[in-house]
């Protein structure tokens, strides 16, 4: 095992892995693959590791994917932006606001690659990546050829897509393309950003999003975590006025005609597990939907202080919180549910 992988993922934690090998072009995609090919070996693409816990040694090769460009074609109601899978989304985000593209803004500081926010079908703030994308680009690895899938083709669901369920050793993606209409209507309706007076401008809401995401979020390169480490659950409308007969603090947000979403970060709050520590791994104090590494954390320790979370949050609201991070093994990502059992 010759290649930590500290500085790889944004947990910080001490794992390793056989090889780690930066691709920056289609060419080097392809001969990365054909030498683990050889060498029979586990494959995993990774981009910014910012939503990796890496649960013991990887055994095998890690690319990471690093492909840049952006192209920008103006249209008459909207602009279509190209992108490739390894340019980091915020700058993105950033960039777009600065050219006068106004609408990602709520997705700012989200961290991550291009790539990894198809992928994961990032949110915050009432606004999702699956709203403005076009196309996700991808390469069978196998045949050497490049597939366009359309937005509606990629399954996207909440912090979920058809790409985290292809063949992850076969299936990379490579670029999106964006849709960012021209008729700019900011989303205030979702969490701290309903006080905000209309109207408001792009930059505004941007900065605004920015210091409240700086303001109870943990910066990974000072604290290794990797963002929310729970998804919100979603529960039937009934679960909900049973919850909130008993809790009617609760947050809640609608989701679909059978279902709302409910407060993660609130639920382990409430179960008095803010500051909950097993070795070096830790509940946030600001934010008790982030998992942190206290500076020497092991894989072990904060697999154990999630599945101690997993079991308060259902002995206390009978909910089941599934994780919205990838949990990796030795040779490929792991099943949550039995990793929490």
């Amino acid at each position: 095992m010759n290649h930590c992988l500290r500085r790889y993922h944004t947990f910080a934690l001490p794992v390793r892995a056989r090889q780690v090998i930066t691709v920056e072009s289609l060419e080097d995609l392809s001969r990365a693959y054909q030498q683990v090919q050889r060498a029979k070996q586990p494959l995993l693409l990774l981009g910014e590791g910012s939503n990796t816990l890496f649960c013991e040694d990887f055994q095998g090769t890690i690319l990471l994917i690093r492909l840049k460009g952006l192209q920008v074609e103006e249209r008459a109601e909207a602009w279509h932006l190209r992108v490739a899978a390894g340019e980091n989304w915020h700058q993105l985000v950033d960039y777009t606001i600065q050219q006068g593209m106004a609408g990602l803004e709520n997705l700012a500081l989200i961290p991550g690659s291009v790539g990894a926010a198809a992928l994961q079908n990032i949110g915050a703030y009432g606004v999702e990546f699956k709203q403005f994308c076009r196309y996700v680009d991808l390469i069978d690895l196998q045949q050497g050829q490049p597939v366009r899938l359309p937005a509606s083709a990629c399954q996207f669901a909440y912090r979920d897509s058809l790409f985290k369920h292809l063949e992850h050793q076969r299936w990379v993606i490579v670029g999106v393309g964006l849709n960012i209409p021209k008729a700019w209507h900011p989303c205030l309706t979702y969490g701290e950003l309903t006080p905000l007076s209309t109207p408001v401008v792009p930059q505004a809401l941007f900065n605004t999003i920015c210091a409240i995401r700086r303001a109870k979020l943990p910066d990974p390169l000072l604290l290794g975590n990797a963002g929310s480490f729970f998804k919100n659950p979603l529960i039937t409308k009934h679960q909900l006025q049973d919850l909130l007969s008993r809790y009617p603090d609760l947050p809640y947000y609608p989701h679909s005609q059978r279902q709302v979403k409910v407060a993660a970060g609130w639920l382990i709050e409430q179960s008095g597990l803010k500051g909950c520590r097993i070795g070096d791994a830790a509940v946030h104090q600001q934010q008790a939907l982030v998992l942190v590494n206290l500076g020497h954390a092991t894989p072990q320790q904060v697999l154990a202080l999630a599945k101690h979370i997993h079991q308060q949050i259902k002995q206390q609201f009978a909910i089941s919180l599934e994780p919205e991070i990838c949990l990796m093994g030795a040779t490929g990502p792991l099943n949550p549910a039995e990793v929490l059992a």
